[in-house]
C-alpha cells in the first residue's frame, strides 16, 4: 500500500506486457499492521491502477477484500489496440 510512484509505473508497465500478451492479472494488496484501520487507501491504490491501464484492460473481478487481502483481476478489455 506504500508504494512509490516510480515502483507502481513500474509494476503497471509489466501488468501492461502481460495483458497485451493475452494472460489476465491478479493484483494483490497485503494490509500490514496499522494499514488494516485505512483499508479505503487500498481500493484508492486500485482505482490508480485501473485508471491507468484502462487502454489495454477491463476488470474481470473487482476488488475484493478477504481478511488482510486486497485483490484485483483484470483481463485485456475488447476493445485493446493489437
Amino acid at each position: 500500500m506504500r508504494i512509490g510512484d516510480n515502483d507502481l509505473d513500474i509494476k503497471i508497465n509489466k501488468t501492461r506486457k502481460f495483458l497485451e500478451a493475452g494472460h489476465k492479472v491478479k493484483v494483490m494488496l497485503l494490509y500490514r499492521g496499522r494499514e488494516n484501520a485505512h483499508k479505503e487507501l487500498g481500493f484508492a491504490l486500485f482505482d490508480r491502477i485501473t485508471e491507468k491501464l484502462q487502454d489495454v484492460a477491463s476488470i474481470d473481478q473487482p476488488a475484493q477484500l478477504s481478511g488482510r487481502n486486497l485483490t484485483i483481476t483484470y483481463r485485456r478489455s475488447s476493445n485493446a489496440k493489437n
